[in-house]
């Protein structure tokens, strides 16, 4: 088989929530369809926006995005403080013209914001953010880099365990007061010097999953990570949708799983 890597991911909201609803936002660069092999290097981002924070979702959406093309476009992104330094810098300036862009199309379509909206608006809005670039390395090995602030989590899976967690490696570890990447921070070294980064090398037959908080906790408090493995990799692709929020639910019912919006994205590394 030739060296490449598959990529999809499943976006569900909470129960009760429409999906314009949802608060957690992925992108995959370069898009590719997710039955479609790639041979890299590919950049996943998954951001979970705060709910008690207004627009929360958009801001993830926009931090998803610009988090991703910034790890296609610098190989210093998970280096240096300086060059993440400069991506925040740079994504927090794009919220007040989104929201300039916002308020225009509001009015338009007759809707203006009302006073106690453009007071919310004044304050800053949160998400978590995952940033991971996955590189060919050799002929049939890759490394992923990842960027991580927050409780948004990746796992990566070798022989069907899990080889390591990042950056949560325990699921006493989440709390309710995550680390969070404000709209409005403009302390570019705090969001810097909060942000944690590691690496590892990814061979034929590993799998990385990149997951919002409410569905690694469940993950990573699983009795048999194995069998909890099967049941995720059960979901190929957006087809699956479906039977994936029916999945959901059956464990929100069972007080496995806390309802919250849920994002996965699943790299797939195939070889010879």
């Amino acid at each position: 088989m030739t060296p490449g890597l598959y990529v999809t991911h499943l976006v569900v909201p909470k129960r009760g929530s429409t999906a314009t609803e949802c608060e957690d936002a992925v992108c995959v660069l370069p898009q590719t369809p997710f039955d479609e092999l790639a041979s890299g290097p590919v950049a996943a981002s998954v951001c979970d926006g705060a709910t008690e924070s207004v627009l929360s979702k958009d801001w993830a959406a926009l931090l998803a995005a610009a988090s991703a093309t910034r790890a296609l476009s610098d190989p210093k992104f998970f280096g240096t403080g300086a060059a993440f330094e400069d991506f925040a810098a740079e994504v927090v300036a794009r919220w007040d013209p989104w929201l300039a862009e916002y308020s225009s199309d509001r009015a338009a379509a007759g809707r203006p914001l009302a006073w106690y909206e453009q007071s919310k608006l004044a304050g800053s809005t949160f998400a978590t953010m995952l940033c991971v670039l996955v590189t060919p390395d050799r002929v049939s090995e890759w490394r992923w880099q990842a960027a991580a602030l927050g409780d948004t989590c990746v796992f990566h899976i070798r022989d069907e365990l899990p080889l390591s967690a990042f950056p949560i490696q325990s699921a006493e570890e989440f709390g309710t007061n995550p680390n969070l990447f404000g709209s409005r921070n403009h302390d570019t070294a705090l969001l810097s010097e909060r942000t944690e980064f590691t690496e590892g090398v990814c061979i034929p037959g590993d799998r990385l999953l990149l997951v919002s908080d409410a569905l690694a906790a469940w993950f990573l408090a699983a009795s048999d990570p194995t069998a909890a493995l099967h049941e995720l990799l059960e979901f190929g692709g957006p087809h699956d949708s479906s039977r994936f929020t029916d999945w959901l639910d059956a464990r929100r019912d069972r007080q496995e799983l806390r309802n919250d919006d849920v994002a996965l994205i699943r790299i797939d590394f195939e070889g010879r």
